[in-house]
This record gives C-alpha cells, sequence and structure tokens, in this order.
C-alpha cells in the first residue's frame, strides 16, 4: 500500500544539495518518487510501506551530508534546529567578517606591510577551517558518493587560493626563482568565504519571510485548553486530549478543537475559514470550529476529532504540501542544477589551462584566478530558489485570501486559464433554496400529499430536497414509503399505498408519460419568469402540483462576474434548471454564455468541447453532481460550504465561497508565475553573463580581469535578489 508523507531534510545549503538529496531517496527500494524541495527544506515521498525501511534512507542521506528527519519529535524540533543552525551562520559570518576585513585591508592597501604576509595567513586560517568548515566537511561527503554541490565549488576556489598563497607565504624563494612574483591571495579566500556566509544568511532571512502565512495559521491553533473532568477545570496540553473530551470556553478564547457545543450560547468570530467579518451565533448542537474565536459568552463543547484531524489542521497540511510541490517548470530546473555544478568544474579547469598556455606574462597565476573567479561566480542556488520561493510566498497569499492550492502546478495552471465555468446553486447562488410557492392541482388532498411528499424529499440527497422537505413539515415519522428511486438531474420516486409518487423536472415526467394539465404549467410560468426554480409533482400518470424555489444570488456574484470578463476570461453557467430559471440569473449578473437542463455528464462533455477548441478550462462547483466537472477542467475549484467529495476532486478551495476569490486567485496566479519567470530569467542570464567573463573573456579586448572577491560578492547577492524579488508577491494588491 502507498503512503505518502512530507519529511523534513536539515543540512541542505544549495539547489544542488536538494537534487543530491532526491536522487539518494529515489534509489531506496520500495520508493515510488521522491521530490525535494530546497526552500522549504523538506522531501515527499511516496513508498511502499511493505518494502520500504526509512531508517536505512535516513542512514544512505546522513552518508552525503544531511539528515532526514523522520521521527515525530524531530519533525516538531525541525524549527529550533533551523533556528540553532541560523544562529550559527550568523555567528559564523560575523566572525568571518571581522577576521577578513584586517586581511582586505593588508592585502589591498598595506602589501608591504611587514609580516603581512604572515598575518593575513594567520587570520585567514580560523576563517576557513573553523568558521567555513561546512564548505570543506560537505564537499568531502558529495566526493565520496560521486556527486559536486555548491560547497564542492567553495571549497575548491578557497582552498586553491588559501593552498597557494600559504606556499607563497613560506616559499617565496622556490617561485621567485621560476619568475614567478609571490603574491598571496589570502584576502582572496577569506572574503569569498566571508561574501558567501553573508549571502547564506541573508537568504535565510528572507526564505524565513516567505513561510510567514504558514506560521500564521499554525498560530491560530492553541497550545493549551481548559477540560471539564469530574466537575474540574483542568488545563491541559491540546495534543493530550482525546475525542469526546468536554471542554470549556471562555469569553476571547480561542476555540481548540472541532466539536458539538453542548451547553451555552455564545457568538463566535469565525472569519478566518468563511472571511466574514460578522460574528456567528452558536447555541447547542451547532459546531464550532479550532482557531475561531470566541466572543462574549462561555460555553461547553465535547470534542469530535483529535488536534491533528481539524478543519484547520486541515487546511495548514495541504498549505504545506502545497508550498512544498514542484511547478512543471521546476522539473526542467532540477535537470539543469544537477548537471550545473559538474559543468562548471569542467569551465573552470579549460579556463585554467587556456590561460596557462596563452602565454601572457604569469600565465599560471592568472589562470589560477580566472579558474577562482569562475567557481565562486556560478551559482546553482539562484537557479533552485526561482521557482519555490516564489511558489512559498504564491500559496502563502492565497492561504491569506481563503483560497487553498492543492499544488503548485494548479498555480501555474491559474494563469493559462481563458474559460471559466460556473455551477449556479451554491456557487452564483447561496445554495440555500427555500420554497415560494405550492400550487395544487384542485381538488387533491393537500394535507395528505405534503405528508407523502416530504417523506420522499427527506430520503434525496439532492440540495433542493431540504428546502422542499422543510417546508412540508409533517409529525408523522412512521410514514413508510417503498422503492425510493433518485435519478440524478432529473428526479425521485417511490411507492406509497400502492401509488408510485414522483418529484422532479417537466421534461423527466414527461418522459415518463405524465400528463401534463394545462392550468398547472400555464401557471408555472410566471414563477420561472421570475427566477424561481419549478419542480413538478405527480402521483401515478397525473401532475398534481408544482413548488416554486428561490435561491439567492450572492451579492458579490455580479461584481466577479464582470472582473473576470475584464480580465480576458469567458464565464460560461451550466445548471440543471430550467431555462427560463437559468436566463434569469444569467442575467442577473452578467453572464452570456449559458444551458440548463444540464446533467452531470452534459457537463463533462461541455468542457471537453471547449478543450478540443483549445481553451483552458476552469470548473467552479460545490455539489457531488460537479466531481465529474471538477476532474475534468484543466483546473477544479471548490467552494468550501460544498460537499467533501467536491472538495476532495477539485485541486483549489475557496474557504470564503466567495466568487470574488476566483479572480483573486487568477491574478494571484499570474502574478505568481510572472515572478518565477523574472527569477529564472535572471538566475540564467546571471550565470550566461557571469561565468564567461570570469574567465576572462574581456581581458583580451579591455584588459579587464574580475576580482573572485568581487564574483563572491554578486554571487551572493543574486541568490538573495532572487528571494526578495519572491517577496514582493507578498505585497503586491490583488482586486
Amino acid at each position: 500500500m502507498s503512503k505518502t508523507v512530507e519529511i523534513p531534510v536539515s543540512g541542505m545549503s544549495c539547489a544542488a544539495c536538494a537534487v543530491s538529496v532526491e536522487t539518494v531517496l529515489k534509489e531506496t527500494p520500495g520508493v515510488q518518487s521522491a521530490s525535494v524541495n530546497y526552500a522549504t527544506q523538506a522531501a515527499t515521498l511516496v513508498f511502499d510501506e511493505k518494502t520500504t525501511d526509512l531508517n536505512q534512507a535516513r542512514k544512505n542521506i546522513h552518508a552525503v551530508g544531511y539528515e532526514l528527519l523522520i521521527d515525530q519529535q524531530e519533525k516538531d524540533s525541525l524549527e529550533e534546529v533551523q533556528k540553532a543552525a541560523y544562529k550559527k551562520l550568523r555567528r559564523n559570518t560575523i566572525a568571518s567578517g571581522i577576521l577578513a576585513l584586517p586581511v582586505f585591508l593588508i592585502g589591498m592597501f598595506w602589501m608591504e606591510m611587514p609580516y603581512g604576509n604572515y598575518i593575513m595567513w594567520f587570520l585567514t586560517t580560523p576563517v576557513l577551517f573553523v568558521f567555513g568548515r561546512a564548505f570543506f566537511t560537505n564537499a568531502a561527503k558529495q566526493t565520496k558518493i560521486g556527486k559536486a554541490n555548491m560547497d564542492t565549488l567553495v571549497a575548491l576556489s578557497t582552498g586553491i587560493a588559501y593552498l597557494y598563497s600559504t606556499f607563497a607565504t613560506f616559499f617565496p624563494q622556490w617561485l621567485e626563482g621560476r619568475g614567478i612574483v609571490a603574491h598571496v591571495y589570502f584576502e582572496t579566500a577569506a572574503v569569498i568565504v566571508f561574501f558567501i556566509l553573508l549571502g547564506r544568511m541573508l537568504e535565510a532571512g528572507a526564505k524565513a519571510g516567505t513561510s510567514e502565512a504558514l506560521r500564521k495559521l499554525i498560530g491560530l491553533q492553541p497550545d493549551r485548553l481548559i477540560a471539564i473532568r469530574d466537575g474540574k477545570e483542568l488545563s491541559l496540553p491540546v495534543k493530550e486530549v482525546e475525542i469526546g473530551e468536554v471542554i470549556m470556553i471562555k469569553p476571547g478564547q480561542r476555540v481548540p478543537l472541532d466539536g458539538i457545543l453542548e451547553q451555552g450560547n455564545s457568538y463566535v468570530d469565525e472569519s478566518m475559514l468563511t472571511g466574514e467579518p460578522i460574528p456567528v451565533e452558536k447555541k447547542p448542537g451547532d459546531t464550532v470550529y479550532a482557531g475561531t474565536i470566541n466572543q462574549k459568552g462561555s460555553f461547553i463543547f465535547k470534542a469530535s476529532v483529535s488536534a491533528s484531524e481539524t478543519l484547520l489542521a486541515a487546511i495548514i497540511d495541504r498549505v504545506k504540501q502545497a508550498q512544498g510541490s514542484k511547478a512543471p517548470i521546476q522539473k526542467t530546473v532540477d535537470k539543469v542544477t544537477a548537471v550545473f555544478v559538474p559543468v562548471v568544474l569542467g569551465l573552470a579547469v579549460l579556463t585554467f589551462f587556456v590561460w596557462t598556455f596563452s602565454g601572457v606574462e604569469e600565465a599560471v597565476v592568472r589562470g589560477m584566478l580566472s579558474g577562482i573567479t569562475v567557481l565562486v561566480i556560478a551559482c546553482p542556488c539562484a537557479l533552485g530558489l526561482a521557482t519555490p520561493t516564489a511558489i512559498m510566498v504564491g500559496m502563502g497569499k492565497a492561504a491569506s485570501y481563503g483560497i487553498l492550492i492543492r499544488d503548485a502546478e494548479s498555480l501555474e495552471r491559474g494563469k493559462r486559464t481563458d474559460s471559466l465555468i460556473l455551477d449556479k446553486t451554491g456557487t452564483i447562488t447561496l445554495g440555500k433554496p427555500t420554497v415560494k410557492t405550492v400550487k395544487w392541482k384542485t381538488g387533491v388532498d393537500e394535507t395528505q400529499l405534503s405528508r407523502v411528499f416530504q417523506a420522499l424529499e427527506s430520503k434525496s440527497e439532492h440540495p433542493l430536497a431540504a428546502a422542499i422537505a422543510q417546508h412540508f413539515t409533517s409529525s408523522d415519522k412512521s410514514l413508510g414509503i417503498e422503492n425510493f428511486q433518485s435519478e440524478t438531474g432529473k428526479g425521485v420516486s417511490a411507492r406509497y399505498e400502492g401509488k408510485t409518487y414522483r418529484i422532479g423536472t417537466q421534461n423527466w415526467l414527461l418522459s415518463l408519460e405524465v400528463g401534463m394539465e394545462d392550468d398547472l404549467i400555464q401557471s408555472g410560468q410566471k414563477a420561472l419568469e421570475d427566477g424561481s426554480i419549478l419542480v413538478y409533482l405527480a402521483v401515478d400518470a397525473s401532475l398534481v402540483g408544482w413548488i416554486a424555489i428561490s435561491d439567492q444570488i450572492r451579492e458579490d456574484s455580479a461584481e466577479a462576474v464582470a472582473t473576470l470578463e475584464k480580465m480576458g476570461i469567458t464565464v460560461h453557467m451550466l445548471t440543471g434548471d430550467q431555462e427560463k430559471t437559468a436566463a434569469s440569473v444569467a442575467q442577473a449578473v452578467g453572464i452570456r454564455h449559458f444551458q440548463s437542463g444540464m446533467l452531470p455528464q452534459d457537463k463533462g462533455n461541455y468542457i471537453r468541447e471547449l478543450q478540443k477548441q483549445g481553451h483552458k478550462v476552469a470548473m467552479v462547483g460545490d455539489g457531488i453532481n460537479d466531481s465529474e466537472a471538477l476532474v475534468l477542467a484543466d483546473l477544479g475549484i471548490a467552494m468550501g460550504a460544498g460537499t467533501d467529495i467536491a472538495m476532495e476532486t477539485a485541486k483549489v478551495t475557496l474557504m470564503h465561497s466567495s466568487l470574488k476569490s476566483v479572480p483573486q486567485l487568477l491574478q494571484l496566479s499570474t502574478q505568481t508565475v510572472r515572478t518565477i519567470r523574472q527569477n529564472l530569467f535572471w538566475a540564467f542570464i546571471y550565470n550566461i553573463i557571469g561565468i564567461p567573463i570570469a574567465a576572462g573573456l574581456l581581458y583580451p579586448i579591455s584588459g579587464f580581469l574580475l576580482n573572485p572577491m568581487i564574483a563572491g560578492a554578486a554571487m551572493a547577492l543574486s541568490s538573495v535578489s532572487v528571494v526578495s524579488n519572491s517577496l514582493r508577491l507578498k505585497f503586491t494588491k490583488i482586486k
């Protein structure tokens, strides 16, 4: 049986590290797929529980210099581990900067200083092998398994400069005897280590900002609660509380778990779930949700789920999974990253030999410096961060708007959408239909028919059935009906005392050869023209009445449709209702393309037809009857107040159940994809331009040779600039 888990990974310092970890995990027996995200520092594994040994996978990962945090305790401490790592990185950065500054000053301005070379050697040694030790240890571990990453480039470049300078310091006569000036490059090695440590520190701080939305969601979960046991109030950790626990909530407290209110009345702020600022009245029997805030009253409720199974926990899990997923474009970047470091190593060696045999003055030294510069300036980190950081910010921003996106691919698809299909009931309308009028055939027993039809509709799951059953209230709970049948999109039928009772559409009843009373049909036309939904009632082969049902249009539906049209997206409405009802609703919200009388399979065929024409289709729905269409669409969007099936099949869930969230989603998708492309453009351009200049391309033309220290600073800034560009998404306005 396959299982999917997300496991934190510690110790990754660049995008090539993520590729190495991913490669090792994929080689683990039983692992079906593995995806490692450098930005989130986590691996998503799909594996066979029977054949996969995760402990062996952890050992394999440890052997190449990283840690797979499998145990729950390790997962819980990941944030602490990351904080400790950041503090250590900051200490190393500051210490290396303090030591590198005098080395830089001596090497650049006080070169004739007595014992200057020895002082620089003394200060540079701890910079490389104490504060920059991780570069060398990680590079050694990578070399053992035949891999290379950013640490390899840094270790080689600074190590070569250090070794050459050390030899020139202690054995200058050997070099001078061969006509080579015994110049040292300690400042190059020290400053490169400092700049790269500084870049990683700034990068870590910037990346922390990309997960701010997720931290806010997690912050909505209280750590402790007040449980009532044997009449006593006990303060307990939320994680230790089991299902069925009786919990006291006082004014101003956050609800710690989902449950059913048992005693008391209050108003609860559920804006974090629904987006509605007005507190909702809660009374015995109502459901309360974790993370919501109690207002003035106190109440007691019984926990119906554990802490890991609350609606808020599910939202947090979906955001985590979404932020950790990879967009299709990232797969191409991963392939480039996998070969990037070996290619750079080859270019550095080639640069050294070209310079060595060029015949210019001090060719070997210039070749060494140019090779070092190539190693330093190459930056797979910027490539690796370009996509995931933008995805993390985009997903987090979407979550803050109440839009839960299942994966990065769905976010990317939103930008390509040009056609949007809307269900009517529960999507354009509130989905809370009420009976306006009941018209009976003259001479029928209205009381008896009401009892039977109430019993019939109480067995149906159609959204309109509850409204009809509620309208036909009956105190007789023992009324038994037989042979209940439901035909999706058409109606329901059952037998009672030898007669067949049916409720459904006019076309369905006509297909069953039910006789239509002209007076009843004509009287129903006015209700249809007013936008009501008409349901017909029949006994055996005779029409006995009709029911007019109205469903209020959402206040923001017309505004959302207008915004979508301005964005160049064609909006379609598909509904199973009658044509006049559909036309009335479509006109009210400004939809020009609509179809009525649509069965679930008809909606699917409609989507297929649009896709055949080359359109990228998004579908918004809320019911079981929309599930097929949600799967077939390029992007399925479920209303948060809809059915669980709709939300499971859809790629996006709108927690606020507002159509205004749809243009927000598509705008955010466009902005995120644009940011990814900007990041990738600058990351590729940086390397395409930087590496040739580092190799000395401009030297024959202008005599310019790039200083390795400047290359180190540029490399550090490239990663920071990519992350900073992604962070701009947080401040972009969405209408």
